[in-house]
């Protein structure tokens, strides 16, 4: 039986840590963690987990890029030809719904306050949760509102421009209350929905063809 999809002993370690450090660093912080409790809590000696990262900062960096990256990866593998039927509305709010759905969970909600608990002193750490979460977003969603544009369905004149409105038409009101407030403060899934069909229809009154 060929065995070759199957994880590596060396890649199990890593992943093992990687577990290890979501669970540590979300629940006690960067400071209140200690490489021999990683290297405990992974079963691996410490020694493992600096050949694999190199330090607690650079394994910091890895997790942030492992949890922003996998979160993603779904929902940015986008249709080569979306709003088939013409409803871009329709469209953009299940794309911001689903979005939402993998954005506003208390999981990366503790990791992005863990972030910006430590941007000052690991400007790292905040430069991978960017570039793996909202630039990656930004950067899906311009391919999407340039597809959409050739179409004639959006009037769009720069596809990042547009990408980034509609992206934080998304994510600024919720994302702020529940960073402030607490996982308390995170809408329900219903209400979730109709903030998507919200900012959908606000931006297509902008960006519609015949609206600019």
């Amino acid at each position: 039986m060929s065995t070759t999809n199957e994880p590596t002993r060396s890649e199990r370690k890593r992943r093992a840590i990687l577990a290890a450090a979501e669970e540590l660093f979300l629940r006690n912080g960067f400071l209140g963690t200690s490489m021999d409790e990683l290297a405990e809590r992974s079963a691996v000696s410490k020694q493992t987990v600096y050949a694999h990262f190199g330090s607690k900062e650079s394994l910091f960096v890895a997790l942030v890029s492992s949890m922003t990256a996998g979160a993603g990866d779904g929902l940015h593998d986008l249709d080569e030809h979306p709003a088939p039927d013409g409803d871009v509305a329709g469209y953009l709010a299940r794309y911001a719904a689903d979005e939402l759905a993998v954005v506003m969970t208390p999981r990366l909600l503790k990791l992005r306050r863990l972030v910006i608990g430590e941007v000052e002193r690991f400007p790292d750490l905040a430069r991978a949760l960017y570039e793996h979460g909202p630039a990656r977003a930004i950067r899906s969603l311009a391919v999407t509102m340039s597809a959409l544009a050739d179409r004639g369905l959006l009037s769009v004149d720069d596809p990042v421009e547009a990408a980034t409105t509609f992206n934080w038409l998304i994510m600024g009101a919720p994302m702020n209350e529940a960073m402030l407030l607490g996982d308390g403060a995170i809408p329900d899934a219903a209400a979730l929905r109709r903030h998507a069909a919200h900012a959908a229809r606000v931006f297509v009154s902008a960006y519609g063809v015949g609206t600019r």
